[in-house]
Parts: C-alpha cells; sequence; structure tokens
C-alpha cells in the first residue's frame, strides 16, 4: 500500500471518528500515529509525538488566544454588556423590529471584545432572548437573530478563529484582524436590514410596539454605556495604530476588562473564577484540537495527500472562482458535523499548500473561511451555537424553533460571502494602510 493510499484512508477514519463523536483532537492525533507508523516505523511516529506539540504550542503569537478569551469570559461574567444592550433598545425601540435590531449591534461589540462566537451566543442569549420574548416577539426569530449574531465573534476582530489561521498559514495576525473588521460589520449591517425588511412585511414578528422612552430613560440607560465602547477602543485602537501587538493587545485587554469590571463594583471572587474556568476550559479544549491537527499535517504532508489534492483541484481549473466553490463546497457539508475549530484545524493542512501554489491572497481566502465557518457555526444538524442558545435558556425555546429562526440569517451569509467574494477590496482596504 502507497503512502498516498494510507493518507487517503487515514483522512476518512479521521472523518469516520469524528462522526461518531470521538473527540476531534483524539481521533486526529491517534490516525496521524497509526498511520506515520504504517508508512515508516513507531520511532518516526515517537519523534513525532514528542518534538511537536512544544515547538507549535509554546509559538508566542497563540499566548493572544487564552488572553482573548479571558477578557470575553470577563466581560460576560460581569455583566459588561448589559448597560450597552439596554442603551441601544431605548434608542432603536421605535424601529420595525428594533429589540432584533439592537441584539445584533450588541452582538457586534461584545464580539469586538471576546474573540469567541460562543460566548458571545451565550452571553447574548441570557440577556436578550428573554426580553424579545416578553415583548412578544416571535420565538424562532428572537432565537434565530442571537445564534446568528453570535457568529460575529468568528469575524470581528479580535478572533480565535482568526489567530489560529493566521499561526498556521504563516500570516500576520494584526493583518487578518484588520481584514475581518469591515466584512465583521457589513454581516451585521445586512443582518439588520433584513430584520427590518421581515417585520415591516409581517409586524407580527416583533410583537407590540414599545412606548417611546422619555428623555430621563434615556440619560439614565447612556450612564452604563461606556464600559465596553472603552475596552474596545483600547484594545482595537492600539491594535490598528501599531502601539502593540495582537498578543500583547490580548494581555492588555484581559487587564483592562479586570479594571473597568472593577471600577464599575462587579469584579466579584464568583465573577473572577467563572471568567477564569471558562477561558482555562475553552483553551485547553482549543489547544488539543491543535495538537491533534500538527499530528495530521505532519502524517498528511508525509503521505502526499495535499498535493494530490491540489493537483486534482487544478485539474479541473486554476480560476480562482472553482477553487472558491470547491473549498465552499468542503465546508459548507463538514460544517454541518465539525465545529468551527475543528474544521478549521483538520482542513488547513490541506487547504494552506493549495492557496501557496495558486498564489490567492492568504488574507482575502482566510477571511473567506472564517464566513464559512460562520455559516458553519448555525447549520443543522450540528449548529454549535445553536446548541449553546438552547442550553443557555434552559430549553424554553426548543432545538427546531431555534434551527427554524436560522433560515433568513443563513440566506443573508451566502449573500454577504458572495460580495466578499466578488469585492476582495472590502477585505483587503483596511490591511494595505497599515504596508
Amino acid at each position: 500500500m502507497s503512502n498516498l493510499d494510507i493518507g487517503i484512508i487515514g483522512t476518512v477514519v479521521a472523518l469516520v471518528l469524528i462522526a461518531i463523536r470521538v473527540p476531534i483532537g483524539l481521533s486526529l492525533g491517534l490516525v496521524s500515529i497509526v498511520g506515520i507508523s504504517q508508512m515508516f516505523n513507531m520511532n518516526v511516529a515517537w519523534g513525532m509525538i514528542s518534538a511537536t506539540p512544544f515547538d507549535y504550542v509554546g509559538q508566542w503569537e497563540l499566548s493572544a488566544a487564552p488572553m482573548f478569551l479571558l477578557m470575553g469570559f470577563l466581560c460576560s461574567s460581569t455583566d459588561m454588556t448589559r448597560g450597552l444592550f439596554l442603551s441601544l433598545r431605548l434608542y432603536l425601540a421605535r424601529l420595525p423590529g428594533g429589540l432584533a435590531i439592537t441584539s445584533v449591534g450588541a452582538c457586534a461589540f461584545f464580539a469586538a471584545a471576546s474573540g469567541s462566537s460562543v460566548a458571545t451566543a451565550s452571553a447574548m442569549a441570557r440577556m436578550a432572548v428573554p426580553e424579545m420574548l416578553k415583548q412578544g416577539y416571535d420565538r424562532g426569530l428572537a432565537t434565530g437573530t442571537i445564534a446568528a449574531s453570535g457568529t460575529l465573534g468568528s469575524l470581528i476582530p479580535p478572533s480565535v478563529l482568526l489567530i489560529l489561521y493566521g499561526v498556521y498559514a504563516q500570516v500576520s495576525v494584526g493583518q487578518l484582524f484588520m481584514a475581518g473588521f469591515i466584512p465583521g460589520i457589513l454581516s451585521a449591517l445586512i443582518y439588520m436590514a433584513m430584520i427590518i425588511t421581515r417585520v415591516k412585511l409581517n409586524p407580527a414578528l416583533a410583537g407590540e410596539t414599545p412606548p417611546p422612552p422619555t428623555e430621563e430613560e434615556r440619560r439614565e440607560a447612556l450612564r452604563d454605556v461606556w464600559p465596553l465602547p472603552t475596552l474596545i477602543l483600547l484594545v482595537l485602537g492600539g491594535i490598528f495604530s501599531g502601539a502593540f501587538s495582537p498578543t500583547e493587545a490580548g494581555a492588555l485587554g484581559a487587564f483592562f476588562a479586570a479594571v473597568i469590571s472593577a471600577v464599575r463594583g462587579k469584579l466579584t471572587r464568583a465573577a473572577v473564577i467563572e471568567a477564569v474556568t471558562q477561558a482555562v476550559v475553552s483553551i485547553g479544549s482549543i489547544f488539543i484540537i491543535l495538537i491533534g491537527s500538527l499530528f495530521f499535517t505532519r502524517f498528511l504532508a508525509l503521505s502526499g495527500l495535499p498535493t494530490a489534492f491540489s493537483n486534482a483541484i487544478l485539474s479541473v481549473s486554476s480560476d480562482t472562482w472553482w477553487i472558491l466553490f470547491a473549498v465552499a463546497v468542503i465546508y459548507l457539508v463538514l460544517g454541518m458535523l465539525i465545529d468551527s475549530i475543528g474544521l478549521l484545524l483538520l482542513t488547513l493542512p490541506i487547504l494552506v499548500p493549495l492557496v501557496q501554489t495558486t498564489g490567492i491572497d492568504a488574507i482575502w481566502f482566510g477571511i473567506i473561511i472564517v464566513k464559512l465557518l460562520e455559516i458553519g457555526l448555525v447549520t443543522p444538524p450540528i449548529g454549535l451555537n445553536v446548541y449553546m442558545i438552547n442550553g443557555a435558556l434552559n430549553n424554553t425555546v426548543t432545538l427546531p424553533e431555534i434551527f427554524r429562526g436560522i433560515w433568513w440569517f443563513l440566506i443573508m451569509d451566502l449573500l454577504t460571502l458572495l460580495i466578499l467574494i466578488l469585492f476582495p477590496a472590502l477585505t483587503l482596504w483596511l490591511p494595505s494602510l497599515s504596508y
């Protein structure tokens, strides 16, 4: 049996193991060790096990991920989003679907402080969905809004997915952060436009229009708006201005989140323990998947499968449109079955050589991939954000109801994806300013 055959069989076995819910990192690691031992011997496999994890996980750039996660969980555990949400609710209440639009805006702000789609969806589900249901919103629209808007955490910087892609593909994380800003805002604006249009056509979706707020209510709401915008300005302003690197921004962001929470009197011992625990569990899971994917990368490289895959794709056409179509099909299909981080790290060993061969801009390609991963976060049957919201609401809204509400947002995501493909300048303009 040739090395290429072993690579193909190993990939199929890995996908089967993941499909039957074996942890992704364990699936990739076991397949890689067995595959390399079959191609060579166990000593080669053992050499990979002993050297690879420390060499890669110890990279300085990766230390930004746990810091941004800690920053996001601190914001969540200390209710840093609530003041902004309440203020936006009062000022946007008279718009068609104003509360849903408020939720999209609040998710976009929280995404810019957390870097995690799951953290964004979880925090906003407990805050916004009960308010929408109380006002008489359609249950599918209420939960679908948060499930879809929560994915903005994957694209709006700082983003853990962009950090992982940048480190793996050897692309500047700072450039990726700048590239993700406009596509993330565009996604939020398209969601808002869709909500306004649907509610105008069917006002019953948004229940009863609340009475206009008084000036006193508006002034009161503005008093607790400052924490999240201040944190975002400090972190993203520092990155975009070049004052500090994304890694430094992660550490400073976590520090500033703690300081702002302390100033507000919200930095309790319970809040700190909750934030640190969630951050440690999340980053531990990510690093286990990352180590498994590194083993898988070595295994695939030794088998020659990435080269064979690139040749197979290019044998049909070397046109960028064909390559993007093939990649989109892969991500849309696998995104139904595998979580976003696992899918990213599973596919990069095959796709990065393809991008390098064809000369596609790696920053633009990274944003396209992350947008595809966003779609996977809400696509049935897995839809990680959907399950997160269902759990955060203690199953008061069922999974079928949430999935029913997500379809309009999926259509908007595909529209946004098409716009980003047709107009690469939307992605590349901000990074070009830093050269």
